[in-house]
């Protein structure tokens, strides 16, 4: 407690006598740009946050970071490195794989890295992928229960390639011992995942974890993990290094509490908080999969969002990315960068360069932002309380730029009088395999985006047109190469005028599969 009221003097705020650490928490997280706003109790920042609505300090941390900005997902890129094996707890929806290029999902990787190595693929890949801007460690273990691996890491990549941000994904375990350390990093983005604040909620999720060389199972293990997991994000609060909540949504289990969660974090100052859904596929080997526990419907999770929403900021682009990612959120080039072609390339990493490149990139993507903008100024005035969702085929850059045959997956947004909002998205079997349409994967497509009364390409069969409408789902290529929220919000100002001059009848769609995993190599390759 001393600890946090120092911090807070620190930062200019004298607590009030007689206040709690919730409340003291609350003071440096409104002080960091994290805080509340106005009478709502929602985060005035977050995912969807733009330029404006952030202070200057926390915009430069994230306007490029792709997994804390919606909007800088569709134009900068991540990668990870393995380079932390061992893990200090056992959670129900995982199994680490090695020498896997077939999955993707965390703790999944295609090799595991020495620090070196690790270096030098960061400089390769940044020097073949200009906008990759951020490195993170997350795996296929606890970065935190690799420490001397993960800092060095972080040394080697920070001397070599300081423009690039540094990032850390925990179970929170090990954290409260690494925070000053962290921060003598210069790691500025912390991921903790944080799955329960009742221990009987945790103890049906982990079966045992290893703390102070002991090894604790059932309640006793969650409680002492979760005390550990909140403890760390005050901790980091305290030192103005942003963290993100990553829950798994496992239904029965922990739906409902995940929203006591949501509150708790959000009282110690998280930025951002990312609700995922279980991946409990039993070909992956978890006692969740081997023992039938299901994973949420896409009308579940994103009640649950929703619901949270009202209380702190969410992210909803998440890709649940394996633990040797590269690239572009939703793609995996890792299969580009194996250890063997790395060691063989003469790595020439020019900073000027990424800069120019990076500064064109900024350029489209306020070409996005002016064209989101305009057309909304077309919806003000109007008040319907019709609500839809569409799915989108896109490459990136904000642009409606992919075939729908070509698509692996789509990205949903939701249209309302308030303009386009990302949700998520979902993955698909590609449709068109070897110049041909594939009827059994065109189905599973419509099972994917059910819930979605149009779906935006930049082209599409005749074939796939016809079975779509017949779904119910209307095909639309005439945005085909122009800005998603644009023509999204475009679309949907004449939607309602059909709907208001009786051409069409509004209707609610039904529920959406969610498929398991992302984009893996083998298939992006």
């Amino acid at each position: 407690m001393q600890t946090v009221q120092h911090q807070a003097r620190a930062d200019g705020i004298e607590p009030r006598a007689g206040a709690n650490i919730d409340e003291i928490m609350q003071k440096v997280a409104e002080h960091k740009g994290c805080g509340t706003s106005g009478g709502s109790g929602k985060a005035s920042c977050g995912s969807g946050a733009g330029q404006n609505d952030l202070p200057p300090e926390i915009w430069e941390k994230v306007k490029n970071h792709p997994c804390y900005s919606e909007e800088a997902h569709h134009h900068y890129a991540r990668m990870h490195v393995a380079v932390a094996p061992a893990c200090n707890i056992q959670c129900n929806y995982c199994n680490r794989k090695y020498d896997c290029a077939n999955e993707s999902r965390p703790g999944v990787v295609s090799e595991k890295l020495t620090p070196e190595q690790a270096a030098k693929k960061v400089l390769a890949v940044a020097s073949a992928i200009p906008q990759m801007t951020v490195l993170g460690i997350a795996g296929p273990g606890d970065p935190l229960a690799n420490p001397e691996k993960t800092f060095k890491t972080f040394e080697l990549v920070a001397k070599h390639a300081p423009d690039i941000k540094l990032c850390v994904s925990t179970n929170g375990l090990a954290l409260p011992d690494y925070v000053d350390r962290l921060a003598q990093y210069n790691i500025d983005h912390v991921t903790i995942t944080i799955n329960m604040i009742d221990p009987e909620v945790g103890a049906k999720i982990y079966p045992w974890i290893y703390f102070n060389k002991k090894r604790y199972k059932g309640v006793e293990a969650a409680k002492i993990l979760s005390e550990r997991q909140l403890q760390g994000l005050e901790m980091l609060t305290e030192r103005g290094i942003l963290s993100k909540i990553n829950s798994v949504m496992i239904p029965g289990i922990n739906d409902e509490h995940l929203v006591e969660v949501n509150k708790a974090v959000k009282q110690r100052g998280a930025f951002l908080h990312n609700i995922m859904p279980l991946i409990s596929a039993p070909e992956h080997g978890t006692y969740f999969g081997l023992n039938g526990q299901r994973g949420p419907t896409a009308q579940e999770l994103k009640a649950l969002q929703d619901k949270c929403e009202g209380e702190m900021n969410m992210m909803r682009h998440c890709r649940q990315c394996r633990a040797d990612a590269v690239g572009l959120l939703g793609e995996d080039r890792s299969a580009e960068f194996t250890t063997d072609k790395i060691m063989e390339m003469e790595v020439n990493y020019d900073l000027e360069s990424r800069k120019a490149y990076q500064a064109a990139v900024e350029k489209e993507r306020q070409a996005v932002v002016e064209a989101k903008k305009a057309e909304l100024e077309g919806l003000a005035g109007e008040h319907s309380d019709i609500r839809m969702l569409v799915a989108v085929a896109t490459k990136g850059g904000g642009k409606i730029n992919e075939h729908f045959g070509h698509a692996k997956e789509f990205q949903v947004y939701e249209l309302s009088t308030a303009g386009a909002k990302f949700i998520g998205h979902r993955r698909v079997d590609l449709y068109c395999q070897g110049g041909y349409g594939e009827e059994d994967s065109l189905a599973t497509i419509i099972r994917a985006i059910n819930d979605c009364h149009a779906v935006f390409v930049a082209k599409i069969g005749g074939c796939p047109k016809n079975d779509l409408k017949a779904a119910g789902i209307d095909p639309v290529d005439q945005y085909a190469g122009q800005f998603i929220e644009q023509s999204a919000i475009a679309y949907f100002k004449n939607y309602l005028e059909k709907v208001k001059s009786g051409e069409i009848q509004h209707v609610e769609r039904g529920d959406a599969h969610i498929r398991q995993g992302a984009l893996t190599a083998a298939e992006a390759a």
